[in-house]
């Protein structure tokens, strides 16, 4: 699990074929990483394989893939980094599972004084469980649905300037595409409904 505060920016240094998949090698200034451990890579969660010098070698399977853009990454590539909370560690976020719901496209960009507010263009499956002043995760940062107009599946995200900063989404443009993960409380809930119908 995981909570949605980037705690580095990684860089992708090598994309391979893996059988199936692809195998990623990130650069990390992580100490102390293990085999085994999650590490949430623009939002989506990968085990470590390999510890590597600077860093740690993943493997993104084909289901992985379907979901997500890793399949589209190159070298140099800057991507968010999140490793697992412990059961001690402050939810200075909120609860992230590290499952990439979809992928949106950001319409919209405006650069305001004392913040950048995106308009992204969400996947249906992401917006059911969007809610005004609700969480949700872009590319692994949580950020707080500023504004939601369902019919045109439009969720409104304001970043400050930290996020700005000391995360990758500062650079967002329109025509960028980033990974969704919807609130998993808001998930739990649809289901709850759904199933007494």
């Amino acid at each position: 699990m995981f909570t949605g505060i980037v705690s580095a920016v990684g860089r992708v240094a090598r994309v391979g074929k893996a059988s199936p998949g692809v195998s990623l090698t990130i650069r990390a200034p992580y100490r102390g990483l293990k085999r085994g451990e999650s590490v949430a890579v623009n939002g989506a969660c990968l085990t470590v394989e390999r510890v590597v010098p600077g860093g740690f070698r993943a493997h993104a399977v084909d289901t992985t893939l379907g979901r997500t853009l890793i399949g589209e990454w190159t070298t140099g590539r800057k991507v968010n980094l999140e490793r697992a909370v412990r059961a001690s560690d402050r939810l200075g976020g909120h609860i992230v599972q590290g499952h990439v719901d979809a992928v949106a496209e950001v319409i919209r960009v405006d650069d305001r004084r004392d913040a950048l507010v995106a308009d992204l263009r969400v996947p249906e499956e992401a917006l059911e469980v969007c809610i005004p002043r609700g969480s949700i995760t872009v590319d692994g940062v949580s950020l707080t649905v500023n504004g939601l107009s369902r019919a045109d599946r439009v969720v409104q995200v304001s970043l400050i300037p930290f996020t700005r900063s000391h995360t990758t989404l500062g650079a967002l443009r329109p025509g960028d595409r980033v990974h969704v993960e919807g609130d998993a409380l808001g998930k739990y809930v649809r289901q709850l409904c759904r199933s007494d119908q």
